[in-house]
């Protein structure tokens, strides 16, 4: 394995955590970005206020989206495994 291998490698874990992680991170940003204009508009000042619906948009980006995640991470996995085999 050279320089441009093990770069590649790196590259395509990072790619697999971004897709994988970036359906739950865009939709708390979306609800966190809706509740501070809403806090903004209203005054109300709440902290506790954006927990609840930012953790249940999470739960629901993962629910729809975990096949989408779990696929791009098995063809990660199959990736990597067919290197160790072939032994690099």
């Amino acid at each position: 394995m050279n320089e441009a291998d093990a770069l590649k490698l790196v590259q395509d874990a990072l790619w697999a955590v971004v897709l994988g992680s970036g359906p739950a991170v865009a939709a708390a940003t979306v609800v966190g970005v809706v509740i501070a204009f809403f806090q903004a508009l209203t005054q109300i000042q709440e902290a506790t206020l954006t927990f609840v619906p930012k953790i249940l948009a999470v739960f629901a980006a993962l629910l729809i989206l975990a096949p989408m995640s779990a696929a791009q991470l098995m063809s990660f996995t199959e990736q990597i495994y067919g290197l160790i085999e072939t032994g690099f």
